[in-house]
């Protein structure tokens, strides 16, 4: 069953794979803004995916985020989600992320179960 405050964090270090530089998202050797928000998604993937209906899954629909401190290579990124709403098979979540040093992005973001064969059948 999905009850509000389910939660987990996602973890990654800060690499030449994922920074601004190398995903196109700006020039310098930092933590990519889509790098922070894909680390959010995976959490709050992982909050709810033990308790979903057998043949179910989440896609992330809305993000609304703010990426407010660059991380330097090496530094370990940490993001958390928290189920804060459930409203049919839409799910609503409280990401943050953070390095060593401290907050580096925060937000809300909306996840949408599916059936994996319905959703893969549409495209």
């Amino acid at each position: 069953m999905i009850e509000i405050g389910l939660q987990a964090k996602s973890k990654v270090k800060v690499s030449e794979s994922n920074t601004a530089l190398s995903l196109g998202s700006g020039d310098m050797e930092v933590f990519a803004t889509p790098a922070m928000v894909a680390l959010m998604e995976n959490a709050a993937m992982k909050a709810v995916a033990d308790h979903l209906p057998e043949g179910s899954t989440t896609v992330g629909t809305a993000m609304q985020t703010s990426h407010i401190k660059a991380s330097k290579l090496g530094a370990t990124i940490t993001a958390s989600a928290e189920l804060t709403q459930v409203d049919g098979r839409s799910l609503k979540f409280v990401v943050k992320a953070w390095d060593e040093v401290g907050t580096i992005g925060e937000g809300e973001h909306t996840r949408f179960i599916v059936d994996r064969e319905r959703f893969l059948a549409k495209l």
